[in-house]
């Protein structure tokens, strides 16, 4: 039997891989077509953002109004993003040159291979359907010879049966043409035989001659092709790599460009060209009143000291825990950016940078109330202690604690009640001080220390024996005799067409008469009790509460001097019905109740010119009593306090109280002298150190009060503290 047929060109076609070329160059045609479509996405990428920094280049680097035109220059940043543009614009070239080359020495060389292969297979088809036609035919032609010669073997046997069955003379005649057939028999017997041997040949030569052939021509025929197509895949290998080098070496330049990219640098040029136009706004400034001549000084009368200590005791309560809370908050924010600073570079680790992130801005955000409440407290005590110095040392300051006041509560320093829309006051813990929460900043630190309940009811009895008597529910009339008997009906009554300041410095400036008044009933109310004055002094219904601006700065009053045996006959002696501190140049400070010369009356400037001993200098007119009675010993009284009656009356007594817990009278407001000058300040230009215990210490900034101008010597003289020293002229600067 024949061996197995094989299909040469399908073989050729399939299991020899012609057909794999066109696989090949189909894959690398898409291929082109993908780097292509990347290349035309990549350019128009980086052409649409390039086109943007051109716009915000300016922008970006120096803002959006310099001061300097920044002209062509762009920051580092800028430059950076503008290479790796660029480099991402060289990239896609690159791709579309691998596009092209893919095309061009890839895509097609692989086509014509596989056509011309495609030729290869059929004409080796054709000739592989040559030689098994001619097989076939060799092999027909015997199987005709086979079937002649069954053929002819028929036709001799039924011969010989005639030759059998024929007698006398037919016999021969079968027995000749008996002969005849045998003989042609015999003949297509040997071209059967030939014929077996002739296919014989044929397929052993198709099998051991044309197949090998064929064979062999196909596996050079595909060795070839296995050797171009490898050329061709090292060529497209080759087209990538120069493509990803030439990639490479674009994005190493790029990295290279990027290191260059100092974040300080961007920084530097933006302050080099935004330096030059912003100025620091000016510190705020004390603005005198339109209606009121006042200075920038803090008022340190005795009030005002109250007022003061209790705000710097409270201040200084609140300050630890402040501190506590800041440096507690800043301990917690230092460590958040110390866990930030060691991760953020990390990639790893960006939900942890978030969330580290988003807890320090909180943290951030909570330190906020409590650092602007730390440097308020810092700097409410800092002021305090310039004006006045440490006046809460040595005081008794009250423990107060909140409170409601659902049944009727006199408030022990103004009087008034405290009960309904007026309920929320304060009480202290120690002694049951009561009072407003309006008035909790202005009670003296007097506190007798803890008492049990029958020592704080002893006290409240004594508050209420030692108060003076009020008008109303005590059923005893005030009368203006026995109250103040300086004001005129139009102040008492609230009439008369001048402001309260006014009509009160008008009133409280004249004299009193001796005759009308015993020694007790000489005083003038003080401010705290102005409207109950003013409501006993009229019997209408109407009350008035006036109220004084506050007395200027108070300094420390020259030694008293020994009392005067008696005045010369030339001589007009009065009295201080208030301290008076001096506040400017021709003015002398003098104590409450002290008798003064009067050098010369008042000219209608409200101001008149005293003498105390060997100094002399003005006083307001109407903290003087130019006509006083004999002076008699005045006992000392305690503090007035206020029944639960709705008027209230202040304590009489002239001049300044005796005894612990005792308060100064708080004098009227002063006309400011006329023709006075316009109280001038300086500001220090530049840092100096004193080189004499003669000259001021300056920092910039430093403020001073300006005493004496430059005379030509380089040197002018400034106040700061009631203290005068030198400054040089050349270093400071007039602000007002």
């Amino acid at each position: 039997m024949d061996g197995p047929t094989v299909n040469f060109g399908e073989e050729l076609k399939t299991a020899n891989g012609i057909e794999f070329l066109d696989d090949a160059q189909a894959f690398y045609r898409e291929r082109a077509a993908l780097e292509k479509d990347y290349a035309t996405r990549m350019s128009a990428l980086t052409k649409k953002f390039l086109d943007r920094k051109a716009k915000k280049a300016s922008s970006l680097s120096v803002g959006d109004t310099p001061q300097m035109t920044p002209g062509s220059l762009e920051s580092a940043s800028v430059t950076t993003w503008s290479t790796i543009l660029t480099s991402h614009d060289s990239l896609a070239k690159e791709h579309d040159s691998l596009s092209n080359a893919l095309i061009t020495q890839i895509s097609d060389p692989l086509k014509a291979i596989a056509t011309r292969y495609e030729e290869y297979r059929k004409l080796y088809n054709t000739l592989n359907m040559k030689v098994m036609a001619d097989r076939d035919g060799v092999y027909s032609e015997l199987k005709k010879s086979k079937g002649s010669y069954d053929a002819e073997c028929k036709q001799v046997e039924d011969k010989r049966a005639k030759v059998d069955k024929a007698f006398d003379s037919s016999k021969t005649k079968a027995e000749k043409s008996y002969s005849q057939e045998l003989i042609e028999m015999h003949n297509i017997k040997n071209t059967y035989l030939i014929k077996i041997n002739v296919a014989n040949r044929h397929k052993q030569k198709y099998y051991h001659e044309d197949i090998p052939d064929i064979l062999n021509s196909l596996q050079d025929l595909n060795e070839t092709r296995i050797t171009k197509l490898n050329g061709i895949w090292t060529l497209g290998c080759q087209l990538d790599i120069n493509c990803r080098q030439n990639s490479i070496t674009l994005l190493s330049d790029t990295v290279k460009e990027i290191a260059r990219n100092l974040p300080a640098l961007d920084s530097a040029m933006f302050s080099r060209h935004n330096m030059g136009g912003w100025v620091e706004p000016n510190n705020f400034e004390f603005e005198p009143s339109q209606i009121w001549h006042d200075t920038s000084d803090i008022v340190v009368d005795d009030l005002a000291t109250v007022f003061l200590r209790n705000i710097l005791g409270k201040s200084r309560k609140e300050l630890e825990g402040a501190k506590a809370q800041v440096d507690a908050r800043n301990r917690e924010i230092e460590s958040l950016r110390k866990t930030r600073d060691s991760i953020k570079l990390n990639e790893e680790m960006q939900l942890k940078e978030a969330e580290v992130t988003r807890s320090l801005l909180i943290h951030q955000e909570q330190l906020v109330p409590h650092s602007s409440k730390l440097t308020t407290l810092q700097v409410e005590i800092s002021t305090i202690l310039n004006a006045v110095g440490d006046v809460e040392r040595g005081t008794q300051t009250h423990k107060f604690k909140s409170k409601t006041f659902t049944i009727p509560t006199t408030c022990d320093l103004c009087g008034e009640r405290a009960w309904r829309l007026t309920g929320a006051g304060f009480s202290c813990q120690d002694c049951g001080y009561t009072c407003h929460a309006k008035c909790e900043m202005k009670v003296p630190a007097q506190c007798p220390g803890v008492l049990d309940k029958a020592g704080k009811k002893a006290l409240k009895e004594e508050m209420k024996s030692t108060a003076p008597s009020t008008g109303g529910d005590s059923g005893v009339a005030l009368s203006r005799s026995n109250t103040m008997n300086s004001l005129s009906s139009s102040y008492a009554g609230g009439g008369g067409g001048a402001t309260a300041p006014q009509r009160m410095g008008s009133t409280l400036s004249r004299t009193t008469s001796p005759a009308a008044n015993t020694p007790a009933e000489t005083a003038v109310p003080a401010a705290s009790s102005l409207n109950a004055v003013a409501a006993a002094a009229s019997p209408a219904v109407r009350r008035n509460r006036v109220i004084a601006p506050p007395p200027e700065r108070y300094v420390s009053a020259p030694p008293p001097e020994a009392p005067r045996p008696s005045a010369e006959k030339d001589e007009v002696v009065g009295r201080m019905l208030y301290a008076y501190s001096a506040n400017g140049a021709g003015e002398i400070s003098v104590e409450g109740g002290q008798e003064v010369v009067i050098v010369e009356p008042d000219d209608g400037s409200g101001w008149i010119q005293v003498q105390v001993g060997s100094l002399s200098g003005l006083v307001p007119a109407s903290y003087v009593d130019a006509s006083p009675p004999p002076s008699t010993p005045i006992e000392g009284r305690p503090d007035s306090r206020h029944s639960s009656s709705n008027v209230s009356i202040s304590n009489s007594i002239v001049g300044s109280m005796t005894g612990s817990g005792t308060i100064k009278k708080k004098g009227p407001a002063v006309k400011p002298k006329r023709g006075a000058k316009r109280v001038k300040h300086v500001e220090a230009l530049y840092e100096y150190s004193a080189r004499s215990d003669l000259e001021w210490d300056m920092l910039e900034g430093d403020r001073f009060v300006l005493v004496k101008e430059d005379s030509g010597d380089g040197w002018c003289e400034v106040e700061k503290g009631g203290v005068t020293k030198s400054v040089p002229s050349a270093y400071v600067q007039v602000i007002d």
